[in-house]
Parts: structure tokens; sequence; C-alpha cells
């Protein structure tokens, strides 16, 4: 702690997570399909808690329309969901996986740059194994780190084959380092 940290009152501030973490996916995404069968199903989605004011929904909706502009090129497409907590879903289909992280990363930086990024809760990409198992990696932005969750039926989760999934692409994906903090994420809409 500095001199002036100690008179402020030992305030430290805390660092923001880098957001390139969330564009190691498109390498990582590499070592998943070549080499262990786990394949993107061409879904991803961004999570956020909605504020009930003008300028929040103008945000958003000009990031939507930004979104489906580029997707004409790109070949994304764009939609919304709200779930029963009411946070909403931006969710996004294109088979290309960087396509998907440049398009969640650009609602994230609206929100962010808007100055609501305290509202954004993860980004989700939705992905099969070679049993067409589902297998979603969870990129939580206040941590800054990623999580695999593989849902095993209702309300039931496969501990192991997250772990399994986490030695794959330890190294790549910045990987939340306590697991106590991947948390599940039930009824994602993709």
């Amino acid at each position: 702690m500095g001199f002036l940290d100690s008179i402020l009152g030992g305030k430290k501030k805390l660092k923001a997570p880098a957001p390139d973490r969330l564009f190691a996916l498109s390498t990582a995404y590499v070592t998943l399909s070549t080499g262990h069968g786990v394949d993107t199903k061409g879904l991803a989605a961004i999570v956020f808690q909605p504020l009930g004011t003008a300028d929040f929904e103008s945000i958003v909706n000009e990031m939507e329309e930004i979104l489906r502009g580029t997707g004409e090129e790109t070949g994304t497409n764009v939609s919304t969901s709200e779930d029963s907590h009411g946070y909403r879903w931006v969710i996004l289909r294109d088979g290309d996986i960087e396509d998907l992280v440049v398009g969640v990363n650009a609602v994230s930086d609206g929100l962010m740059v808007g100055g609501y990024g305290d509202r954004v809760l993860a980004a989700v990409f939705a992905f099969k194994d070679s049993k067409s198992r589902p297998v979603y990696f969870i990129y939580n932005y206040k941590r800054g780190y990623w999580y695999p969750f593989v849902p095993a039926g209702q309300q039931a989760r496969d501990g192991e084959r997250e772990l399994q999934i986490k030695a794959i692409v330890d190294g790549e994906l910045p990987i939340e380092p306590e697991l106590e903090r991947w948390f599940p994420l039930w009824g994602i809409p993709i």
C-alpha cells in the first residue's frame, strides 16, 4: 500500500478483467475441434441485467442494429430473449466461431462504453461433444475467466466432464481457478 493509499483509506483499485480474454476462445476452439471432437453449435449469447432507462435501452437497441447490419455480411443472425429472472440475452447464430466472439464483444463493448459494464454478467458459447452432449463455455465478465459447464439432465451437471474439458483447454483459455465459481446457468436459451 502506498502513501496516498494510506491517506485515502487504504482502498486499492481493482483491475478490471482484460477484455481480450474473450478472444482466446477463437484459438482454443481449434484444439477443441481438431483434437477432441468438441464442435461449435453455431450459437452464442451474452446475458445482462437490463435497466429501465431510455439511455440503456438506446445502447442495447443500437448494438442490436449494428449486429443485424454486419450480420448481413457475416451471416450472423441476432435475436433476444428474456429469462424468468428478468435477465436479457442477446443471442447470435453463426457457424463461424470468430464471428460469434466478435458479435458478443460488440455488445459488451457497447454496454461498457455507455457506462453499463457492471450490468454484463456472462457470455455463453454452445458446443457439443463427439456424442452430441451439450458443452457450454461461460465467460464471467466480472472475473475475466472462462469455465466449462456440462449439463447432465434437469438441474444436474457432469463435473467430471467439466474437469476433463478444463484439462484440454487449460493454458489456451484463462480458466477460473476457483471451482466454486463455476456457476451453472440453467435454462440457457441457446
